[in-house]
């Protein structure tokens, strides 16, 4: 099956303190001392209205300096290679990233984030509001859906896999395995 392409215009540009990709922290929560403002054009600076009121975003961005796309990688801090699919790697197929930021405040139409983990100038494709009653996957017990103790206090997400032992019962059980 063949598709068309298409093609994605940046609605803005991410301005942060990283312009070596090797000294750029892998992931937003590895990035908690790092600010960083998100430009939006003017054309689309409207459509923040409201998302002060947020505590922490989406941003999806392009990785404009990956390598070459690949469909298997080594992860960082791994000897093993894997699909790209499987991991967080830039160098993706399709060259769209996504880190979950908190936003710290909104001037206009900018906006001051921390924990940001991509490289300055890179092209903002979308942002989307982060609402954790509806858009997390949280760990929980899987007979009464309870949210565990243990999700709370984690941010920005549980890590993977969960610590809980229903939860891990749970996906064990799914995925046709003995804990």
């Amino acid at each position: 099956m063949s598709l068309p392409l298409f093609t994605c215009r940046p609605i803005g540009i991410i301005h942060t303190p990283h312009t070596d990709p090797a000294q750029t922290p892998r992931q937003p929560i590895h990035a908690a001392g790092f600010t960083g403002q998100v430009e939006v054009f003017p054309e689309f600076a409207a459509g923040l209205e409201g998302l002060e009121h947020s505590a922490r975003i989406w941003l999806l961005f392009a990785f404009h300096r990956a390598d070459t796309p690949r469909l298997h990688v080594i992860p960082h801090g791994r000897t093993q290679e894997r699909g790209v699919f499987t991991t967080r790697a830039p160098c993706r197929p399709g060259g769209i990233g996504m880190s979950l930021v908190p936003l710290l405040r909104r001037d206009g139409n900018i906006l001051h984030v921390t924990h940001v983990d991509m490289l300055d100038g890179t092209p903002l494709l979308d942002i989307k509001p982060h609402f954790p009653d509806r858009t997390a996957v949280p760990c929980c017990d899987a007979a009464s859906r309870a949210p565990c103790p243990k999700a709370a206090s984690r941010w920005p997400l549980p890590p993977s896999p969960p610590s809980c032992p229903s939860c891990l019962a749970a996906i064990h059980a799914h995925r046709g395995k003995t804990p």
